[in-house]
């Protein structure tokens, strides 16, 4: 069947969502200087990920923080800020790009140093930059059923390393003008860590209710972006242009009628061009839509929970609130809050 998939969640709450940010910053300027025998060879301008992808700068990790220590340091926030009993958590969802290796699944070490029961359920849920909502709408549906009481989701992802082999890529010789744009994705990443433990509503009316989710997929675009820790390869211009469309096809509805005019739009946070151009499809007043990619860059999945974690103190109770991103592949989501 085609068209975009319609979800209700009835009695799920966020509980807390808490914030890490990496605390090495890197800015766009020192990226030009790496780069500027490459740009001088190849006449290209210095300037375009601050002049037009709008990122001054971006954070990284120390060399011995692994992804797995973010992770945790996130997941301790939450907890901490939620005052939930971790032997009642059913649920540990780990969603981040980044991983230290491929086996065992991220969430196993996050589980262990986090001190959860035995019976909490644990597993990797990856979708590119999806994976945190997808986590959300999952943990939803579990608690709705009656699964499990609480879930705690986490993501921590790490732009350090992929960004310094790609500079010293590109900062080579024999760096093309083709490379340099096929790798212009890669310098626009960032690093941070976040997590959310959510619950029963009836039992927190407190918290910020989860409302209704939607999704829709356009997969025949799974090869526009491609990416490991060491490379990643993006056809900018119609992975945005392939975005645009399915975010249009998928929400310019649902914007102009279940939701439009809410209080707050968190999107996933890539560049200003995104940004000022999914406004613009969608109908979205720019206004409510808050920016942390200037100063953190694109964090992957990690993005949607940090931009929400650092609007939480200036949302009202009763505030509507929807989460909306693109990820690669593409597959697009949104989730309506109350707060």
């Amino acid at each position: 069947m085609q068209g975009t998939a319609a979800f209700r969640h009835s009695n799920t709450a966020i509980v807390a969502v808490s914030a890490v940010e990496a605390p090495i910053v890197v800015t766009s300027a020192q990226f030009d200087e790496r780069l500027a025998s490459t740009y001088e060879r190849l006449d290209i301008r210095p300037g375009l990920l601050e002049g037009l992808a709008g990122i001054r700068e971006r954070r990284w990790w120390p060399t011995e923080t692994r992804f797995a220590d973010a992770a945790v340091m996130a997941g301790e926030a939450v907890l901490e800020e939620a005052g939930i009993d971790r032997g009642r958590i059913g649920l540990l969802i780990g969603t981040s790009v980044c991983r230290d290796h491929l086996e065992p699944s991220s969430s196993v070490e996050v589980h262990h140093r986090l001190g959860m029961p035995t019976s909490c359920m644990n597993f990797d849920l990856a979708n590119a930059c999806l994976g945190f909502v997808n986590g959300m709408h999952l943990a939803s549906t579990m608690i709705d059923s009656g699964q499990i009481e609480y879930a705690i989701v986490v993501d921590s992802e790490g732009s350090r390393h992929t960004q310094e082999v790609t500079l010293d890529r590109l900062a080579a010789d024999d760096a093309t003008a083709e490379d340099m744009f096929a790798q212009f994705a890669t310098l626009t990443l960032g690093s941070g860590a976040a997590a959310m433990v959510l619950g029963p509503a009836d039992r927190h009316p407190e918290g910020h209710r989860m409302v209704a989710s939607a999704s829709r997929a356009a997969t025949q675009h799974y090869d526009l972006c491609v990416g490991d820790l060491d490379r990643m390869r993006t056809d900018t211009k119609a992975l945005l242009d392939a975005g645009l469309e399915l975010a249009e096809t998928a929400w310019r509805p649902m914007t102009s009628e279940v939701w439009a005019d809410m209080d707050r739009y968190i999107i996933h946070q890539i560049s200003s061009v995104h940004t000022s151009l999914t406004c613009q499809r969608l109908g979205i007043d720019p206004k409510k839509v808050p920016l942390t990619f200037p100063f953190l860059g694109n964090v992957g999945p990690a993005s949607v929970p940090i931009t929400l974690a650092s609007e939480s103190a200036s949302l009202n109770a009763g505030d509507r609130v929807l989460c909306l991103g693109i990820g690669s592949g593409l597959n697009t989501a949104a989730t309506e809050l109350i707060w």
